[in-house]
């Protein structure tokens, strides 16, 4: 026992041997796609070896997560997971071919990704509560967009319902940018959807902004109350990118990664670059990440069964 501790120690001072894949689990352009480009880089330049990124979407991150969950466990195949692939598709389907918690090395939380709920210029209300006012007022006539059944856009509206007491009609779009889209024409009267879709429109007037998804208010809008201000304690739900390893890295490569994604986030480059694309940073390690991990799971499952989301 003792020959193989010393063993993985000296392996883990060692790594990385070869070139690292780095698995965004979304396309191009996506934001675990962005993050892990940046990432990269200064990834490279700490170990001194290539850490290169691929793209790989399919079926909400499943596809990469099983790529990921069934690699050698030594640090040279890393993913950029968030919370649609690591939570939200376990808590919609508990058939997935992994779990977060048993076939990963969670390593850290990277940042959060919240939403804000934005209505057409046409709806009348000018604040949250005479937002749900306006909804109670028309029991299953005012609608919302989703980036489609099962998003983290339909399932924080779903939540939010729930709490406020508001039967609407929900209506899933393909993404986020045709739910945008719809709401700007009045096709539906709102929906939640990430700070980057809708700040412009927001800036111009041509959307009105009622309250942001996360606990903590977004410094890209920080004029824009959390739901937690404004009546719903505990509100807090965010996209969150983590980055995970297979279940069995050593110990000390997740150590050496984490402090180096620690110390690469708070570069001000990184830093300022995720502030422009509304990332919140949620680097906090990974004994954190895990008891978050925990958390997230329970907080879509719950989701899910207020959604009444049912998979296909």
């Amino acid at each position: 026992m003792i020959l193989l501790f010393l063993a993985q120690a000296a392996s883990a001072q060692d790594y990385p041997t070869k070139s690292v894949r780095l698995i965004a689990a979304a396309a191009p352009g996506g934001n675990p796609d962005v993050l892990a480009r940046m990432l990269a880089a200064k990834l490279a330049e700490g170990f001194g070896r290539p850490f290169v990124v691929e793209n790989i979407p399919g079926a909400g991150g499943v596809v990469a997560a099983e790529l990921v969950a069934r690699s050698a466990p030594d640090g040279h195949v890393l993913m950029l997971g968030d919370s649609g692939a690591m939570a939200i598709n376990v808590a919609l389907n508990p058939k997935v071919p992994y779990h977060p918690l048993k076939d990963f090395a969670l390593i850290t939380a990277l940042a959060a990704v919240p939403t804000v709920l934005v209505a057409a210029p046409s709806v009348t209300a000018g604040s949250l509560q005479e937002f749900i006012a306006l909804a109670k007022s028309q029991p299953g006539k005012l609608s919302y967009g989703s980036a489609g059944n099962g998003s983290v856009h339909h399932l924080t509206m779903a939540v939010f319902a729930s709490r406020a007491g508001l039967d609407m009609l929900h209506v899933p779009y393909k993404g986020g940018t045709a739910l945008v889209a719809a709401v700007l024409s009045g096709e539906v009267q709102s929906g939640w959807s990430g700070i980057p879709n809708v700040l412009a429109h927001i800036r111009a007037g041509k959307l009105r902004v009622y309250a942001i998804s996360t606990a903590q208010r977004s410094g890209t809008l920080p004029d824009v109350p959390t739901a937690a201000e404004l009546g719903f304690p505990g509100f807090d739900i965010a996209t969150v990118i983590g980055l995970q390893a297979p279940a069995g890295t050593p110990r000390e490569v997740v150590a050496r990664l984490q402090a180096a994604v620690a110390k690469a986030l708070r570069e001000r480059d990184v830093a300022e670059r995720m502030a422009n694309l509304a990332m919140d940073l949620r680097e906090n390690g990974t004994e954190d990440y895990v008891r978050f991990m925990k958390e997230d799971l329970e907080r879509y499952s719950a989701a899910v069964k207020t959604a009444g989301v049912k998979h296909d």
